[in-house]
């Protein structure tokens, strides 16, 4: 279900109204895309946020403007880099019968079941989202990745995987989204505290040498 919220056509754009804006407890932003020029607006953020967590980061947002309803996505934000806050945001319009792109987390399910796991291996998993293709209402949130038959050095790429998601996923095929590497060996880990217990060279002290030499 399409969540809405209720958003005010802003006026000023001065650092005191930008103030006075979020000290109200409102965030300024901005809507742009499909059949919408830039229009600056302003939005509740405790109404946003609890949006946020209803539909997700990919989630539709049905944005009221002016009395106008405008289906839109949470396209960019800043925040707060100490509280965490969103300081603005950017919501881009989108046509709801047209693909679009977007970035979804990958989930890995099963990790603990897997014989690589039980044997020592380490889970890498060098990718955190994918790009996918799908309609906003088809969109999802996370795609989940089941490693639970995972063996001590095999990996799993996106290929492997994508036909188990019913949506289209743009990363080439060879792109590796997990892998299980084999535990160190009790060889490997000595050299490792040798390494470290190795005593620095001594800085050489300018001056101590050719002293002697000086006329």
């Amino acid at each position: 279900m399409v969540q809405t919220i209720k958003a005010e056509r802003r006026e000023g754009s001065k650092r005191s109204d930008l103030s006075a804006l979020r000290n109200g407890g409102y965030i300024p932003a901005v809507v742009y895309g499909y059949q919408l020029e830039n229009v600056p607006v302003s939005v509740n953020e405790r109404d946003l946020m609890m949006t946020l967590r209803e539909v997700g980061r990919n989630g539709v947002i049905r944005l009221e403007v002016e009395g106008r309803p405008v289906n839109v996505i949470l396209n960019d934000y800043q925040a707060d880099v100490l509280k965490g806050d969103i300081r603005h945001a950017d919501f881009l319009a989108i046509n709801m019968d047209t693909a679009m792109e977007a970035e979804v987390s990958i989930t890995l399910v099963g990790d603990e079941d897997a014989p690589g796991v039980k044997e020592g291996g380490t889970i890498t998993q060098p990718l955190w989202t994918v790009n996918v293709s799908a309609k906003p209402s088809d969109m999802p949130e996370t795609l989940e990745v089941d490693v639970s038959d995972l063996q001590v050095g095999e990996t799993l790429t996106v290929g492997d995987v994508k036909g188990k998601w019913n949506v289209e996923v743009t990363d080439e095929d060879d792109t590796v989204l997990v892998t299980i590497t084999a535990p160190r060996t009790q060889e490997e880990l000595d050299s490792l505290d040798d390494e470290s217990e190795e005593p620095s060279a001594e800085p050489e002290v300018v001056g101590e040498k050719g002293e002697s030499g000086d006329e």
